[in-house]
């Protein structure tokens, strides 16, 4: 799995593989509509807005000429997107020229929800009658949930409090992260450690989207999920809502959340309830809005020495998986990238660019200021290191030699060339080497020519 998959598929696009039936469901709740609006590229979100009181189809050689010729790329990627979402519904007249229309339920349902606003189906507790955490509690206690989960995916035994994660959450570590082999405990697939060195938000779109793809298995219909899910990120962060207000599927989410960090659950002597964090209330915003600069802790100098400045055990395990760390002190840890280390990287599926990315993406502030971030030496040798690897490839092949006739071995050659599967030739011995797929039918050329 490349890693391109986490990034280019979000959480809508799990909403745009829906069926129309269940899509048209979703937008007779207004808050949905305002969630996929938001989603939205930002010249998608003009298109819906300029068109929204519009009752009318729009011409698309029309629509063309909102935009200038340089940005034709971007308004056909947002056609395509609001066209995959049934937001814009495509027609053709007799002379087969293409308009597009909002979709009608999604247009009446936006147009209320922009002008009156709406109450969600559950109001905020009062904050007398329930102890609030302060903001930066619940986003320390967000990130600590985020980090044992991570832990608990490197290893089980790394988490110091671990979570008892529910079978619907461990089925999500073992689709495409976790691999479970006889014998032996589950271990990190290549994707999996791949996964490790992505940003916080990449990460929690693909386990949201994972959830949401094996929510049938569990007897979950994938609509109500994303609903709820959309639904949720309207919630005011550091809020606390009733769970009693919620149907037993959504409970049952809830508790699978909190495992994440999505949210923080509190019992209490009569009721319990739900408190958001900003992971759960960025749910509807598109990755490159919620994808802002973190602060970074990682410092690369020259001689390939790394300094951590962290107390995160998760940082130190995910630097283990390309350096070798050589001592931990209480906010500082220590490493060395070497030939070793990173060949360890390489073999579990890592890659000199997602290594390199990561360095950047997590520079300390001081070390962010420097151009460029990380020393070019240090780059330039962890490109080198895997280049190395990559000089020889295996191929399964076939040699062919003992030729009758000099013409026979060269028209062996030529038909070998033509299909892409000559891998040697030495006409001096009249030998030749293929790929082991081109040999039935080298060997079927080969007895037509006797």
């Amino acid at each position: 799995m490349p890693q391109v998959r986490i990034i280019a598929k979000n959480f809508m696009d799990m909403v745009a593989s829906l069926p129309a039936v269940k899509l048209d469901t979703l937008y007779a709740n207004p808050f949905i509509c305002e969630a996929i609006l938001r989603s939205l590229p930002p010249l998608a979100k003009k298109y819906v807005l300029q068109m929204l009181y519009i009752d009318a189809s729009v011409p698309a050689k029309s629509m063309e000429e909102w935009v200038l010729p340089d940005g034709l790329s971007k308004h056909r990627v947002s056609i395509d997107r609001l066209v995959q979402l049934r937001v814009f519904t495509e027609t053709a007249d007799r002379k087969k020229e293409t308009s597009y229309e909002i979709n009608p339920k999604f247009r009446i349902n936006l147009q209320k929800q922009l002008t009156y606003g709406g109450s969600l189906p559950r109001e905020p507790m009062r904050s007398n009658s329930v102890p609030l955490p302060s903001m930066g509690e619940l986003e320390k206690y967000a990130l600590e949930q985020w980090e044992c989960f991570l832990l608990h995916l490197i290893s089980s035994s790394q988490a110091e409090k671990l979570t008892n994660f529910s079978p619907s959450m461990i089925k999500v570590f073992q689709r495409g992260l976790l691999s479970q082999r006889e014998k032996e405990g589950s271990r990190l697939t290549e994707y999996g450690f791949q996964f490790l060195l992505m940003d916080t938000n990449a990460q929690l779109w693909y386990i949201i989207r994972e959830y949401i793809a094996n929510a049938e298995e569990r007897g979950v219909e994938a609509a109500d999920l994303i609903s709820f899910l959309l639904e949720l990120s309207f919630h005011e962060t550091g809020q606390a809502y009733n769970i009693n207000t919620l149907t037993e599927v959504q409970s049952s989410t809830i508790k699978d959340l909190s495992d994440l960090g999505l949210v923080r659950l509190h019992k209490g002597m009569k009721e319990s309830w739900f408190i958001p964090t900003k992971l759960a209330t960025t749910l509807s915003i598109s990755l490159s809005d919620t994808s802002t600069r973190k602060q970074g802790y990682v410092v690369v100098e020259t001689n390939f020495r790394l300094y951590a400045y962290s107390t995160s055990k998760l940082h130190c395990e995910i630097l283990r998986l390309f350096a070798r760390v050589e001592y931990q002190l209480p906010n500082l840890i220590v490493a060395a990238i070497n030939k070793e280390s990173l060949y360890n990287a390489f073999e579990n599926g890592i890659t000199a660019d997602q290594i390199i990315s990561f360095l950047q993406q997590n520079a300390h502030p001081r070390a962010a200021e420097r151009v460029p971030t990380v020393p070019e030496n240090v780059t330039d040798q962890i490109r080198l290191w895997e280049s190395d690897l990559n000089r020889v490839e295996m191929v399964p092949a076939q040699l062919y030699d003992e030729f009758p006739s000099q013409e026979l071995f060269e028209a062996a050659c030529d038909f070998g060339r033509q299909y892409g599967g000559l891998l040697w030739e030495d006409p001096k011995r009249k030998r030749l080497i293929v790929k082991a797929e081109l040999h039935a039918d080298m060997r079927e050329y080969l007895r037509r020519q006797r």
